[in-house]
């Protein structure tokens, strides 16, 4: 399990005083309120950022940040990751998990021989679709849904599913 969690991509600069309009990796935008700092990926090290002050502009939250206050402070992270520790993540209720600690997970079948391993997680309207990396028949998507998703064991890196009949 990783120590830190994604919580957003900074898209660009919004204004000329240092603000930035990031996009939210989290489920809810919001939760930029309840932050009081973020981690800055510069590419050679982690950057603790005071958040001085958050909008929200469509799906974007616009984050300002304390002692960054020119837009030549700020410009050349456009692109760049903001991350949280993850103590600092939300509780999660139950059947809820970070994606950070899903993707890399073996993948079994209910007989529990080995399927694949899950590559991605993509983000839809109904529910979450599950990217499996197979051998056999390359990437296969699976809808995360009771039906299909059977058991995750976040400890042991496993989840069992059943192939619902046409998934193949």
């Amino acid at each position: 399990m990783e120590d830190l969690l994604k919580v957003g991509v900074i898209t660009t600069t919004h204004g000329v005083r240092g603000e930035v309009k990031v996009f939210p990796t989290t489920d809810e935008a919001e939760r930029f309120l309840e932050l009081d700092y973020v981690l800055l990926d510069t590419g050679r090290e982690l950057r603790k950022l005071e958040i001085q002050n958050v909008k929200f502009f469509k799906n974007l939250a616009i984050l300002k940040f304390k002692g960054i206050d020119n837009i030549n402070d700020i410009e050349m992270y456009k692109g760049r990751d903001l991350w949280i520790p993850r103590e600092e993540g939300q509780e999660l209720e139950e059947g809820e998990y970070y994606v950070a600690d899903l993707i890399g997970m073996n993948v079994l079948l209910e007989d529990g021989t080995v399927f694949g391993t899950l590559k991605d997680v993509m983000e839809t309207g109904a529910n979450d679709v599950y990217v499996i990396d197979t051998k056999d028949r390359g990437e296969v998507l699976l809808p995360a849904i009771r039906e299909c998703i059977l058991d995750v064991n976040v400890e042991e890196s496993t989840m069992t599913v059943h192939l619902m009949k046409g998934l193949l």
